[in-house]
């Protein structure tokens, strides 16, 4: 996760803040002891009855009641429920008091937020980490205990542990916490483990920031960990800027072969600006990843608001499930919205797929949206709906042109298709809603390859009350973006383009 504090804006302030917190507390307790539930700010579990029907909020994605969240963390699939960690301040709106919210789902969908699970200790804030099933009490705390991995974010950044045994309702701090002690790296962080066959343990991957890498640990028991090797872009110019964070080693099988995808999310430098994915793919041989020689960066998501995205672990049938934060530091601190501030993405299904040669990551949201999908209808122009919905344009035969989503008030948000350049291009203008409350969240250019299949694009956009996110068939497409219209976009106008379309409603999630 990065450190707000970074954010020039505020640097002043919050580094004194900082400075005056961390000096007045104490770093020689160790031992702590079962960590406890605190209520968010001053109420008990939030669900619906908190409202969820303010102006903005979303539908159909998951946001806390109130308060602000940022990278999600700690995914870990348990007994048919999944668990979905994510940074979060359980004091106020704005980022600080870093701590482990929590939200479970038994649909990927339907979410419930439940009490905080983590929060800061002796060792400092709680970061970024995962979470893992120990299947075979390799740590000792109990088979199948769930063991929470995470930075401790002090004078340092160091790596700590804690441990469940009741399926997540709590978790108790390891009394020999740092893991991984750290006294000399100033980013060190974002531990995403998983156990290795390969090599016969557990493997962490730790984002490095600045320097551009990523480091890999290995341990027997969750608790001893051992340098394995380090990660990092030099061969590929394109990819050493911003820093490094929320990395995620993936396999994939892809033609009869394991392949595997070492995503990082770095900020700045997205495909456009500020936050952003990029992915490498390679081989990992139980020590170290070696990036096959393809064109560097490759990107999740060209568009603007899907940041700091992980998978799951432990997900059944060997499903990749990947959820995101909607959000972009370029802007996250001022988004328009009350009381809470930031959604995550609609969880998506990764794949691997091959394209002239390139090996290519794909992105689908998962098949569990049909759970909220209404009945589908043909549609020309007007949608009839003022609720979220996913729309299907099939564009058989792929012409110079526009796509574009309004409502009302006169307020829209275009997509233009060049093939001539290979270029579609979404356009978030300061007609597409509020955009005054920074600088920077006018974007009139988000460009991707428009990756048809034989000559026919199609094209899923899932609208929200603050979001669309689109994808194409094949998942290569993939753009992410927050807006925030007057009210939804409920009206198409095709330019230049000869399609069929079809529009299904989607259902309040909170209801």
């Amino acid at each position: 996760m990065i450190r707000f504090i970074k954010q020039k804006a505020v640097l002043p302030v919050v580094a004194a803040c900082l400075f005056l917190f961390y000096s007045c507390s104490s770093s020689n307790d160790t031992s702590d002891p079962v960590i406890p539930n605190p209520t968010p700010t001053d109420t008990t579990t939030q669900t619906t009855s908190a409202g969820y029907d303010e102006q903005y909020r979303p539908l159909i994605h998951y946001t806390p009641a109130k308060n602000w969240i940022n990278d999600p963390n700690g995914m870990v699939y348990v007994d048919g429920v999944w668990h979905l960690f994510y940074q979060y301040n359980p004091y106020g709106a704005d980022w600080g008091n870093m701590s482990w919210g929590h939200a479970t789902s038994t649909d990927l969908i339907h979410w419930k937020e439940q009490q905080v699970a983590i929060t800061k200790n002796a060792l400092g804030d709680i970061f970024s980490g995962s979470a893992v099933v120990d299947k075979n009490n390799t740590a000792g705390f109990g088979a199948n205990a769930i063991v929470a991995l995470y930075t401790s974010n002090g004078d340092h950044q160091q790596q700590s542990i804690a441990y469940s045994t009741d399926g997540c309702k709590s978790f108790t701090s390891y009394s020999g916490n740092p893991v991984i002690s750290n006294t000399d790296k100033a980013d060190f962080r974002d531990p995403k483990v998983f156990w290795d066959e390969t090599s016969g343990q557990w493997v962490m991957s730790l984002a490095r920031g600045w320097t551009y890498a990523v480091d890999f640990y290995g341990s027997k028991d969750l608790k001893s960990w051992t340098f394995l090797s380090s990660f990092n872009a030099a061969s590929y110019s394109g990819c050493n800027h911003g820093q490094w964070e929320c990395p995620d080693l993936v396999r994939f099988s892809l033609n009869g072969k394991y392949v595997w995808v070492l995503i990082v999310n770095i900020n700045p430098g997205g495909p456009i600006l500020g936050s952003g994915t990029m992915y490498f793919v390679g081989d990992w041989d139980g020590k170290t990843f070696t990036a096959t020689h393809q064109e560097y960066p490759m990107w999740m998501d060209t568009g603007m608001d899907n940041y700091a995205g992980v998978t799951w672990s432990n997900a059944p049938d060997g499903r990749k499930v990947l959820i995101g934060w909607m959000n972009n530091w370029s802007y996250a601190g001022s988004s328009p919205v009350t009381p809470w501030r930031s959604a995550m993405t609609l969880p998506r299904e990764m794949g691997l797929t091959e394209r002239n040669g390139v090996k290519m990551l794909t992105s689908k949201v998962v098949k569990e949206i049909d759970g909220i999908g209404g009945t589908w209808k043909d549609v020309t122009s007007e949608l009839g709906l003022s609720q979220p919905y996913q729309l299907h344009i099939d564009i058989p035969a792929i012409s110079k042109g526009k796509i574009v989503l309004s409502n009302s008030h006169d307020e829209e948000f275009e997509m233009e298709i060049i093939p001539a350049a290979n270029l579609f291009i979404s356009k978030r203008t300061s007609k597409s809603g509020k955009t005054d409350f920074s600088g920077s969240f006018v974007q009139p250019s988000m460009k991707s390859a428009i990756y048809d299949d034989n000559g026919i694009l199609s094209l899923d956009i899932y609208v929200d009350r603050s979001s669309i996110e689109l994808f194409n068939q094949n998942g290569l497409l993939v753009q992410t973006n927050t807006v925030y219209p007057t009210s939804i976009y409920n009206k198409v106008t095709l330019d230049g383009i000869s399609a069929t379309m079809k529009v299904r409603p989607l259902d309040n999630i909170w209801k």
